[in-house]
């Protein structure tokens, strides 16, 4: 990390009584630097006790910040400014090495009347924040402004982000902070504000918060502090790391920044891969990727790229591989030279891993369920190898546009049968983990008779249409090892280096035990 800034991991803490939270305090030491407590969670009458929330304070041995936030910033009671000054003027009169968080209205408040108060506010302990759950705010700049001419310690600015691009002005306004000398915390909410999060300190920021576990989070978009610590690594992250990143739309339930993150802790390679949600894809290459327009001063070197976005990204380009064209979809990209180039690792990644499952497919008879970008990919491959190819789709005729490609036969889904075929490829999402899980492009009536069947989704491990392949009499085969195969290829079109593949099969299996 950069040696003036050092890496604090705040973990909020909200909890209904003081004995709750005493509890959840003493969990801190192992997975953060410091604690913020949120008052504003607690029951009415355990707000009475200051005197305990000070023990507890001084308890806990690292940073703590002490919050009372109102519900339109966030908060979880309605509290108004009387309230609010009344508790911090109570909180204030008490001596301790922590901080208080307090909203830009009570700042201004406060210095109004400080001058005539008999217990005069110590500025050193207070972060002066501002909160927007709707968006940036378009005078994100003036609220920078009237935070940073008062005499708060730490200017705070956290605003919901509906699209990674929101993350440009926080970034610039650490940026600003850091040139003026003004300690500072910028936060994009939300999924898709997370790369604020993960790369906010070696921007700059004071700290970055990070969540208990998945279910105390106490803002959209808020991680776990032991994934920042340990998937993210985000104490060795500088402004010198090689940033990579997941493009796509959702993107959070990806393992992919498990797999890769991995392989760049096994390599000692000074890299990061974060998620990045995208929903306006044009102004995300142009503000955020490409060398000669984007506005983050940031070492992005390459992305993988997802649904919904692996044709749209071909436009955007600088230099295509022939595949990649022939597919149709680029899922991976590599920022080198001033250029983006486009590739796609989905067909050798498939290729691979069902050659050392099922070995030779020269004339084997093969069955691809879809006729989307996957199937594309499968198609590809399989012609390559020269397969039989039938591309089965419930649209018959994007199931023909797809076969004349690649030279195969089109095929409808309803009432197909594939016995007699040696492979049987789900290309579709169908089964996938949520609300999709229970589905599956064919039962165990159409499976009967074939040899393996074989499904591109790998969350959860066993899908709907396995099961039914199973009872079949099939052999199996789940999306999981296609995954790590084409991560690996990726981790070398990025770094020139060969992956560590059993480190990368590892990290996604662990991931997805814990999703």
């Amino acid at each position: 990390m950069d040696t003036n800034n050092p890496v604090r991991i705040c973990v909020p803490l909200c909890e209904r009584s003081l004995e709750a939270l005493e509890l959840s305090a003493a969990k801190v030491t192992s997975e953060g630097d410091g604690v913020e407590f949120r008052l504003d969670c607690l029951v009415q009458s355990e707000l009475d006790h200051i005197d305990k929330l000070l023990q507890l304070a001084a308890r806990t041995d690292s940073l703590t910040i002490f919050t009372f936030r109102p519900s339109d910033e966030g908060g979880k009671r309605e509290l108004n400014y009387d309230a609010r000054d009344e508790f911090w003027r109570r909180l204030q009169e008490a001596q301790g090495a922590y901080l208080t968080d307090l909203e830009l209205d009570l700042v201004e408040g406060l210095i109004t009347s400080n001058s005539t108060s008999s217990s005069p506010i110590d500025w050193a302990r207070v972060i002066g924040s501002k909160h927007d759950f709707s968006g940036p705010p378009g005078d994100l700049e003036q609220i920078y402004e009237r935070l940073a001419r008062t005499p708060v310690r730490i200017i705070k600015i956290a605003v919901q982000a509906h699209d990674v691009t929101d993350c440009i002005p926080l970034f610039r306004l650490l940026k600003r902070a850091r040139e003026e000398g003004r300690e500072a915390i910028a936060i994009a909410m939300g999924p898709a504000g997370i790369a604020t999060r993960i790369l906010g300190p070696s921007r700059g920021a004071f700290l970055t918060y990070g969540a208990l576990d998945k279910e105390s989070s106490t803002a959209p978009g808020q991680i776990t502090a032991k994934e920042l610590k340990d998937v993210y690594r985000i104490g060795r992250i500088t402004s010198k790391t090689e940033i990579f990143g997941l493009a796509g739309f959702p993107v959070t339930h990806s393992i992919s920044p498990h797999i890769h993150n991995a392989a760049f802790a096994r390599m000692g390679f000074d890299g990061v891969y974060i998620p990045l949600e995208v929903r306006d894809l044009a102004s995300f290459i142009e503000r955020m990727v490409h060398p000669h327009t984007r506005e983050m001063d940031w070492n992005l070197r390459g992305l993988s790229v997802t649904a919904p976005h692996k044709t749209a990204v071909m436009d955007h380009l600088d230099w295509i591989e022939p595949a990649a064209r022939d597919i149709g979809a680029v899922n991976t990209v590599v920022i080198e030279g001033g250029i983006l180039r486009g590739y796609n690792t989905d067909a050798p990644a498939f290729i691979k891993t069902l050659v050392k499952k099922f070995g030779d497919l020269r004339d084997a008879r093969c069955a691809i369920i879809g006729a989307g970008g996957a199937a594309s990919a499968v198609a590809l491959a399989l012609n390559q190898n020269r397969s039989r190819v039938t591309v089965y789709a419930r649209d018959v005729k994007k199931a023909a546009r797809l076969a004349k490609r690649f030279d195969a036969e089109p095929a409808s889904l309803d009432s197909a049968s594939f016995e007699g075929f040696d492979v049987v490829i789900n290309a579709t999402p169908l089964g996938t983990s949520g609300k999709h899980e229970m589905e599956t492009p064919a039962r165990t009536g159409q499976l009967r008779g074939a040899r393996l069947a074989y499904d591109l989704v790998y969350n959860p491990t066993e899908t709907q249409f396995l099961r039914e392949a199973r009872d079949a009499g099939c052999e199996i085969f789940g999306g999981l090892s296609m995954l790590v195969a084409q991560a690996t290829e990726q981790f070398r079109l990025w770094t020139g280096l060969e992956a560590p593949e059993k480190v990368m099969q590892w990290a996604a299996v662990e991931a997805l035990k814990n999703l």
